[in-house]
């Protein structure tokens, strides 16, 4: 799903605010115009379909708790979304890298596994793009927004690995980003 238009973003708006005064009907307009955007996060973050469905299950529990507390004045609903399902995912990511650390045997298991087909078939052209974007970056800008938005490293844990200051990490993230967004708009 694309919001491509300030009206659809409105209309995004005016659902979560509904779904924060407990509108169920609100809460499943919501859900039909945006779980598959949020799915795709989930998936590209988690690749397993199976955890994905689990985590956006839980961003939707999530967003029927805490829609109140969503304010259109600070960010639009599907940016709002997508940060809680993105998070989620993060969550997962670490307690998925807490258990490899926790247990040999699972660090083995996935470093034998091959790569899905589905692996092999993410060169669309927006992956490609993306790619493209990436590559332009600095290297180690580069490898830092990969490990802060694919296996969800903190800033400190990257400053600590790339051995630099936090601010001069979150600079880079920053600028990294800047560039990146930059180059997709082309």
């Amino acid at each position: 799903m694309s919001i491509a238009s300030p009206a659809e973003r409105d209309q995004l708006n005016q659902l979560l605010i509904q779904t924060g005064r407990n509108d169920q009907r609100a809460f499943a307009e919501l859900y039909n115009r945006t779980s598959a955007k949020l799915f795709g996060v989930c998936l590209r973050m988690l690749r397993d379909r199976g955890e994905a469905e689990e985590v956006l299950q839980e961003t939707y529990t999530t967003v029927w708790r805490r829609a109140a507390a969503f304010d259109a004045a600070r960010a639009s609903a599907i940016t709002w979304l997508i940060t809680l399902s993105r998070n989620k995912a993060i969550d997962r990511l670490r307690q998925r890298r807490e258990e490899i650390l926790d247990d040999p045997s699972v660090l083995d298991a996935i470093v034998d596994e091959r790569p899905a087909p589905a692996t092999d078939a993410q060169t669309s052209q927006e992956h490609l793009h993306l790619q493209n974007c990436l590559d332009e970056l600095e290297p180690q800008q580069r490898d830092s927004v990969r490990e802060a938005f694919f296996t969800g490293a903190t800033y400190n844990e990257l400053a600590v690995r790339c051995k630099v200051p936090l601010g001069t990490m979150k600079s880079w993230i920053r600028r990294s980003l800047i560039q990146l967004r930059t180059c997709l708009d082309q």
